[in-house]
């Protein structure tokens, strides 16, 4: 079940008129627990076990380890937290890529055997669920909350629908004060809320399904050696599928949450406006970049031990996040990439300092557009299924591929440029505001002209349908 389907919408309309039927508070949070597992069970209803079992493992050590006198035992449960969930993630996501790679490196050493695919089926947003299962445990054995004894409160933290398969990935500390209260009926919540998975369904339906992917297929998934033109409107056609396709399912999340009377956080602020990668990650899916932050940079040391050990401490945390995308050694070059660039950055600063030139106008654009373009490097190794495909790419937005246009055509040109020159341009408008500013100052009649054409573009965009991207990580 997607946001952008009428079993959603049916599913959705009658879900918030009972919720809203419901005079008992615990009743409607049993409520949404149900409708949780019904939405998550819908694509494979045996992985529902799967996510009682985090569930139930996580809300136990977390409660052992505050329930502990001794430090022994508190290192004891979260490490029953971490073998648990992270054992369940590599099993699931993990086994296949570890046989494979197993292989290739004893074929090079002269060593040859085929082993067994063992073809396992990725549970949807098991990476997304677990690091927030964990995130409970960890928070509770660094004393950063107290767990509390309402399992049912807990249970819907866990399994909200909005945000389970993919995101954003939420804090316990940020969602269960407000399962202490009831939400009340609020219009204007809701009336905001139905505005953001109009938006979010629009980005997903409209530009990502509709402009965007089938330009970036014509490119990764199509024969031929592209040329230099080829190979960029691909790779800023994908730039802007990826975009607009999570951070599409990232509104609705915000918005169907909304109105059901919870806030989530935010997971996007205009990433392409970024001046720099440290300002990049601070703004591309910030619930996994503060995570990882916070669970792994942080605990490796983080810019504690000197230059040198931040820098490892980096390329650690960035490969890691590459590896958490995709059971893919691209995915680990992306991550890497990244990391390097992180690094990099981190040096030319200390080189240069902070001179007042960094802060003009220029020197800001010439830096936005920098990072645009390496940043769409990287993505050249997310989206491609081999590194053959990937190398043959670059070499092309280098000037190294063949000559002239043979992959794309030439409105897939004018669509790519086109978009992206306008995704960019409001991305460094907006970067500054958030888009609740926006429509305030917006007059109704406008906003009401733009809702409808936004439905109208839902309706009549004609297209493939895809499911969301990051549902299979």
């Amino acid at each position: 079940m997607v946001f952008n389907s009428y079993t959603f919408l049916l599913f959705f309309a009658v879900l918030l008129g009972l919720y809203y039927g419901l005079r008992s508070w615990t009743a409607r949070k049993a409520l949404l627990l149900v409708a949780s597992y019904v939405f998550y069970g819908v694509w494979n209803p045996p992985f529902v076990l799967l996510l009682v079992f985090s569930t139930v493992v996580d809300w136990t050590a977390a409660r052992r380890i505050a329930d502990s006198a001794s430090a022994r035992q508190k290192k004891a449960w979260v490490t029953v937290s971490l073998v648990s969930n992270l054992g369940i993630l590599a099993a699931f996501k993990y086994a296949d890529f570890a046989l494979s790679t197993f292989q290739q490196v004893s074929g090079s050493l002269g060593v040859h055997f085929e082993p067994v695919r063992l073809g396992i089926v990725l549970p949807v947003g098991i990476s997304f669920y677990t690091f927030q299962t964990l995130s409970y445990t960890l928070d509770a054995y660094r004393g950063a909350l107290r767990p509390g004894r309402n399992f049912l409160d807990y249970a819907l933290y866990v399994t909200f629908f909005p945000q389970l398969v993919a995101g954003p990935i939420v804090r316990a500390v940020d969602f269960l004060p407000q399962c202490e209260t009831p939400r009340p009926l609020d219009w204007n919540r809701i009336a905001w809320g139905t505005t953001l998975v109009l938006i979010g369904v629009t980005q997903k339906s409209v530009l990502a399904d509709g402009f965007f992917a089938p330009i970036a297929e014509r490119l990764y998934a199509g024969s031929g050696t592209p040329g230099f033109i080829d190979a960029w409107a691909g790779t800023l056609a994908f730039a802007g599928q990826i975009y607009n396709d999570f951070a599409g399912y990232s509104t609705c999340a915000i918005g169907t949450a909304l109105c059901l009377g919870f806030e989530l956080p935010e997971n996007f602020r205009y990433p392409y406006a970024a001046i720099g990668f440290s300002d990049f990650w601070r703004r591309w899916h910030i619930s996994l970049s503060t995570w990882l932050r916070d669970y792994l940079y942080i605990s490796l040391g983080g810019n504690r031990r000197g230059a040198g050990r931040t820098n490892v401490n980096l390329m650690i945390t960035m490969l890691l996040g590459g590896l958490w995308h995709g059971a893919s050694w691209t995915f680990v070059v992306w991550g890497g990439l990244h990391g390097a660039y992180l690094v990099l950055e981190k040096g030319v600063k200390r080189l240069l300092g902070d001179s007042p030139f960094w802060r003009s106008v220029p020197a800001r654009l010439v830096g936005a557009a920098l990072t645009f373009v390496l940043v769409c490097v990287t993505w050249v190794f997310f989206r491609a299924d081999s590194f053959a495909k990937a190398f043959e790419v670059v070499r092309a937005m280098v000037g190294l591929g063949a000559h002239g246009r043979h992959m794309v055509r030439g409105e897939d040109v004018v669509i790519a440029f086109g978009l992206t020159t306008l995704m960019l341009a409001y991305q460094w408008r907006m970067r500054g505001h958030v888009l609740s500013e926006l429509a305030r100052k917006t007059p109704w009649p406008y906003r009401a002209v733009a809702m409808a054409a936004m439905l109208v573009g839902i309706v009549n965009m004609s297209g493939d349908d895809r499911a969301f991207i990051y549902f299979q990580f």
